[in-house]
């Protein structure tokens, strides 16, 4: 297995999943980080691409809810955490609504429209059946078109 190829085919991808977690570039370095010392550590044979696509896109997910739930980030005054710089997050109000979803909902909603994944390639990565994550990708929209006032 070549980890330095497979990292330069899918940093960008792991780091847009992390991001979308995270919501701070220092952040989403770390953890972008931990999965690919993650790859390294496990070693897993791949089929294709995308099946590597698929398991780094989880393990980066599953360790962002890791940390985000971690009792490490608990307990720590709003007025520590350091709002993102402006130009850090853009102008970008739909992918700053994206960010404020819930986790169930980002997850398919990044996977989805910024991937350009399937229901059911989403539901095989997650582990869900295709109707949840149809029934999360619409309640999403629904939440984003308030959100962004109906656009």
């Amino acid at each position: 297995m070549d980890v330095e190829a497979i990292y330069l085919r899918h940093v960008d991808t792991v780091y847009r999943v992390c991001y979308s977690f995270m919501g701070n570039a220092a952040d989403s370095e770390d953890a972008t980080q931990s999965t690919f010392v993650k790859l390294m550590k496990a070693r897993p044979t791949f089929t294709n691409e995308e099946h590597e696509k698929a398991w780094l896109i989880r393990v980066a997910s599953n360790h962002c809810k890791d940390v985000l739930k971690s009792s490490a980030r608990k307990g720590v005054p709003l007025e520590s955490v350091a709002e993102p710089a402006a130009d850090e997050r853009g102008p970008d109000l739909a992918l700053d609504a994206v960010l404020a979803l819930d986790s169930k909902y980002k997850d398919v909603v990044y996977l989805h429209y910024y991937e350009g994944y399937s229901a059911a390639d989403i539901a095989r990565m997650l582990g869900k059946p295709s109707s949840t994550v149809r029934t999360h990708l619409r309640e999403a929209r629904a939440i984003l078109r308030k959100a962004l006032g109906g656009q």
